[in-house]
């Protein structure tokens, strides 16, 4: 590993201020790990190398000019296959929208580029963001064990990362798919408040769960991520109209007395791994002075019950047009959702969204007794591909306990922030899951931050991160 690609943020950043470094320099750096590493991770569906250089070559020459854009500029970083970038396909990982050309950028990735950002390409994902992969496209590789889950949906995005093939990523989220690929690839994953980051230019799965928010290898690169992609946009109608404010405000700051709450009930159908990590966690937040509370989320899981559901009929939706004309065209995955949406009746929707009210209103109630939620990323370590094939249907009355610790916070709109917590074995990485309320990721962020800080878990490096020895002559 080179010590370039093991750098942050706002390390890089320095040394592009002093003139340690290019944007150009660092750009081709980064190429260079993708052309040697992607061919067997599959994290990018394309690279667009001459846009990236053109890009890297004038952010050199803005910020010797003095033009400094902010902690972004010049940082290579990349966007999951569903965000429109100006001039390039947006291909959702599906054969269906194939020869499809972006006229614009999607509004996070516009302002991305605005803050300096130099855009390496476009990264895999499972077909049109569900859970599963389509059969003719390749599937992203776990960097920490090939034979083991990636993630579902931003898997692209968190092999990158954690592959050290971009210093960021933006992935988006309708039931865990900015937290699922965090926790299989042992990154940091933000959720942002609902709203909080426009959806404008990002092909929907199901629109009124979706968020769009940053993967990276430390809280500190969310945050910077997200103070760069916020904000309000009329061109989203559910984008919220709050004040800027920056993210990583609380980073550093004491957590004495902050109440994290622990709902041993909702926490308790979980791997022995990931049990024994969530107690050293707590014991960990306690040690630096947060203060470890009871509280009860009953009735959350009703987000999961009904996820299926609510998610099924947006997409069939978004789809109108495509399916069913190309039915057969669609993988295996995503066609079943299809069907589902199709076939659900008035009632099941009625439920869906009455039981969204309930849930919002438990992790209300909840709030009130803490600050901050402690929960699992995921309930285990990532399983193997043997146990979850990347084309495999699950039931729609089977999807409920995979999606526990995820869906019931895209039914609220909580921010939540995922995390290193340790391993399972020596490679099997284990990730906890902050969730706050609407507003509070700065809290998140700086709850995070200390937690980092007093663990070694994100300083790992994946072993499919090194690059390639040549042979031996």
């Amino acid at each position: 590993m080179s010590e370039l690609a093991l750098q942050g943020i706002s390390s890089l950043g320095r040394a592009l201020r002093s003139g340690e470094i290019t944007a150009q320099a660092l750009t081709e750096h980064m190429l260079q790990r993708i052309s040697a590493l992607n061919p067997a991770l599959h994290a990018f569906n394309s690279v667009i190398t001459e846009r990236a250089l053109a890009q890297a070559k004038l952010a050199d020459s803005e910020l010797a000019a003095g033009h400094d854009r902010g902690p972004l500029h010049g940082i290579p970083l990349a966007v999951k296959d569903l965000l429109d970038i100006a001039g390039q396909p947006t291909t959702a990982s599906s054969t269906i929208l194939a020869g499809r050309v972006a006229e614009r950028s999607a509004t996070a990735v516009h302002k991305l580029e605005a803050a300096g950002a130099v855009c390496l390409g476009k990264l895999n994902m499972t077909e049109f963001a569900l859970s599963g992969y389509h059969p003719d496209l390749p599937v992203p590789v776990n960097p920490w064990h090939a034979d083991h889950w990636a993630g579902v949906s931003s898997s692209g995005s968190g092999v990158a990362v954690a592959a050290r093939l971009a210093f960021a990523a933006l992935g988006s989220d309708t039931g865990g798919s900015i937290r699922l690929p965090a926790a299989a690839n042992s990154v940091v994953g933000l959720k942002p408040t609902y709203g909080r980051v426009s959806r404008n230019g990002a092909f929907p799965l199901a629109e009124s769960l979706d968020h769009i928010g940053p993967l990276a290898n430390s809280v500190e690169d969310a945050a910077l991520v997200l103070n760069a992609i916020a904000g309000y946009d009329p061109a989203d109608p559910t984008s919220l109209q709050s004040a800027e404010e920056d993210f990583t405000r609380r980073i550093g700051a004491d957590i004495q007395g902050l109440r994290i709450g622990i709902d041993a009930a909702y926490n308790a159908q979980v791997d022995p791994a990931v049990a024994s990590a969530l107690a050293e966690a707590a014991d960990t937040l306690a040690g630096l002075g947060a203060e470890i509370v009871d509280v009860s989320v009953q009735g959350i899981e009703e987000g999961a019950e009904h996820w299926f559901t609510l998610t099924a009929i947006e997409a069939a939706v978004h789809h109108a047009g495509l399916y069913p004309e190309h039915a057969a065209d669609y993988g295996p995955v995503f066609r079943s959702l299809l069907e589902h949406g199709h076939s659900v009746d008035g009632l099941a929707v009625s439920r869906a969204y009455t039981a969204r009210g309930r849930v919002n209103r438990a992790l209300r109630d909840a709030f009130g007794a803490m600050d901050a939620l402690l929960c699992p990323s995921l309930a285990g370590p990532p399983p193997a591909l043997a146990e979850f094939p990347p084309q495999m249907v699950i039931p729609p009355e089977a999807v409920a306990p995979v999606v526990l610790y995820q869906a019931p916070f895209n039914f609220s709109g909580n921010p939540t922030l995922s995390l290193p917590m340790g391993f399972a074995g020596e490679d099997l990485p284990l990730s906890l899951q902050l969730v706050g309320r609407h507003g509070e990721e700065a809290l998140l962020v700086g709850i995070g931050h200390a937690f980092e800080q007093a663990t070694d878990f994100h300083q790992r490096i994946a072993p499919g991160a090194a690059l390639p020895q040549a042979p031996a002559h």
